[in-house]
């Protein structure tokens, strides 16, 4: 979490580089971080992570300049008619009722910016801030929302000068949508806030639109609204999410079977025919990716006949597929949700096709919210399983010969004793994370939004999850990469034997006590950069 999208026109100068995130997925490669043509249909995820974490430009088709332009006159036409017209000539939530004369409507949609950058803290990741902005023009392209075509391209505009604005963590309720995070970023249009510039610095918006060539924008009828009801950033941080999980759990499949060699269990668990007794795809998907990993593995061989005496593994290896399964199962409906949620037009009031505007609930998040909080526990029942395989290989009651902790001198060296520690603590984090967002709801604006869903919190946590998940699996595989070294001299498999010598090549092999937390970095940096996964040669 390799996109395709349309290459950009040599005319177009390249988009500034973005400074280095600290979350995230592999880099989006150069060529595919070209142009991303927003059209009036949905944004595929890997458009999303183009913009978001290749820095690609973007562009509004030809048909979704036409389907602005055709709604905004809609609008327009409204703000002449003396009666009230939500978002239009009225107050906002609770002051709906308020109507608001047109000479003082440029005045609201400040004041609705202003009011609603309310958020606090400290500012989210750059690629989160990307994806939000680019989720929030996909739906202005629609037609839906009533702007003018100018508000959009200068939108688009932001992103294309590398201009992120500053977004705090807290202020959102998931409904309607994003609120203040949206604010914030329509704040930095209006040429008020603070921004992340192209070379990284944080300076006032005004600043850097001036040094970018341009100005700010002075919102009309409806504008505001526009650009503040959505579920662009918990669904923005759902899609990077998916990205991250679709490596993590191919890696997921390559830590247990590495751990199956190094404790000398079987590979016979994994056959096609007895994971077909249980149907579920993505259970069989993992069976299939650990098998393929232990295929033609002489340290599998060794003990393959009678005189083991063992009869079953424990469940942290023979159940696996379950578990890493279950997850890939979740990760697949997720992925659903999200591509209904890309196809959406979330904003309040919108404008139908046939000239309606109409008042809506589409903002509420929570068909995001739930998938989120779901793949949070999921995070953590694979970030589990994978404690237990590590702790198994330290303890030389349970590991079948290995010295205990993996230690040089027993005694003198403490191993990688202290790595499963840092282990326990954070699935014990992720435990704590897994425990819905979704099902908590506080009223707001006097009551009128009397139910949220807190989609944004479960987004939040579910980026430390991921994060956390990532460090378990590479402190599996590290032990597990010790562990098939002091084997020797039996040796792992082909794949297995690929994805040891990966570590090996920023970590150096058994030996006495060494400083062990750049150690572990340094396969967390091999995980994100999908290098784990690419010496494997999963597709």
């Amino acid at each position: 979490m390799t996109p395709t999208v349309p290459a950009a026109p040599p005319a177009v100068p390249a988009t500034p580089p973005l400074p280095a995130v600290p979350a995230g997925g592999p880099p989006v490669p150069a060529a595919a971080s070209g142009t991303v043509v927003v059209d009036v249909g949905p944004l595929e995820p890997a458009q999303v992570l183009a913009v978001a974490r290749g820095g690609a430009r973007v562009e509004l088709s030809a048909q979704a300049r036409d389907a602005v332009a055709r709604t905004r006159r809609v609008v327009e036409a409204l703000a002449d008619d003396p009666l009230p017209h939500y978002g239009i000539s009225t107050g906002f939530g609770a002051l709906a009722t308020v109507h608001i004369g047109a000479d003082r409507r440029a005045a609201l949609q400040a004041s609705l910016i202003r009011s609603h950058a309310a958020g606090s803290g400290p500012a989210v990741e750059r690629e989160v801030v990307r994806a939000l902005m680019l989720l929030r023009l996909s739906t202005l392209a629609t037609g839906r929302t009533g702007v003018r075509l100018e508000t959009a391209l200068a939108y688009a505009a932001l992103l294309n000068a590398g201009i992120s604005p500053v977004v705090p963590e807290y202020g959102s309720l998931g409904c309607s949508g994003d609120l203040a995070p949206l604010a914030a970023a329509a704040l930095a249009l209006i040429g008020e806030g603070e921004v992340i510039d192209a070379a990284g610095g944080r300076r006032p918006a005004v600043e850097a639109l001036s040094a970018a060539g341009l100005a700010p924008v002075v919102l009309a009828e409806k504008e505001g609204l526009a650009l503040i009801n959505g579920t662009d950033g918990m669904l923005g941080m759902l899609v990077l999410a998916l990205a991250d999980l679709d490596l993590l759990l191919d890696a997921a499949d390559l830590a247990a079977a590495l751990s199956v060699e190094a404790l000398l269990g079987t590979d016979r668990v994994f056959a096609a025919d007895l994971q077909a007794l249980r149907p579920h795809p993505g259970q069989a998907r993992s069976a299939g990716r650990i098998a393929a990993a232990l295929a033609g593995s002489p340290m599998v061989a060794s003990h393959a006949g009678p005189e083991d005496p063992r009869v079953q593994d424990a469940y942290s290896l023979r159940c696996a597929p379950a578990v890493h399964g279950a997850a890939r199962d979740t990760v697949a409906h997720a992925r659903l949700v999200a591509e209904r949620e890309l196809a959406s037009a979330v904003d309040n009031p919108v404008v139908l096709r046939d000239g309606r505007v109409e008042s809506n609930g589409n903002f509420h998040g929570a068909p995001v919210a739930a998938v989120l909080d779901f793949l949070a526990i999921s995070v953590a029942d694979v970030a589990g399983i994978a404690e237990r395989r590590t702790d198994r290989m330290l303890d030389a009651t349970r590991s079948h010969g290995l010295p205990p902790f993996l230690a040089h001198e027993v005694g003198v060296d403490s191993g990688l004793m202290i790595a499963q520690y840092t282990q326990a603590g954070i699935v014990s984090e992720l435990k704590r994370l897994a425990v819905p967002a979704s099902v908590d709801s506080i009223p707001s604006s006097a009551m009128q939004e009397d139910h949220v869903s807190m989609g944004w919190h479960a987004a939040r946590k579910l980026r430390r999850a991921v994060d956390g998940l990532r460090r378990v699996i590479a402190i599996e595989i590290l032990t597990a990469a010790r562990a098939l070294d002091l084997r020797q001299p039996l040796q792992p498999g082909p794949v297995t034997g690929a994805v040891r010598d990966a570590v090996r090549a920023v970590v150096p092999g058994p030996g006495p006590d060494r400083h062990l937390a750049p150690e572990i970095d340094a396969v967390v940096g091999l995980l994100a950069a999908g290098a784990i996964t690419a010496a494997a040669g999963l597709d």
